[in-house]
């Protein structure tokens, strides 16, 4: 059984109904990921970092050790720099 129904607008929008917002905690400003699975297709919230935003802030034109937290604290500054005019 369907957890919920969309209708799709002529310009290809589709508003996400409440039960499925509240189930993959979403809302406003959030990116859903849509995948191919056969003849399915699944939506689902997107991760925080892409596999972009961590290879660029790993692999600088310097390379040189670093230790977890400071690739942590690499990606957060990225991603904050990125998304900052929004």
């Amino acid at each position: 059984m369907a957890l919920a129904h969309s209708r799709l607008t002529t310009q290809g929008q589709v508003s996400v109904p409440s039960k499925v917002r509240q189930k993959l905690g979403v809302g406003p400003g959030s990116v859903l990921e849509w995948d191919e699975d056969g003849d399915r297709v699944i939506v689902r919230k997107a991760g925080r970092y892409s596999s972009e935003d961590i290879h660029r802030v790993l692999f600088s034109r310097k390379p040189r050790r670093r230790s977890i937290e400071e690739m942590k604290a690499g990606i957060r500054r990225d991603v904050k720099k990125r998304h900052a005019g929004r």
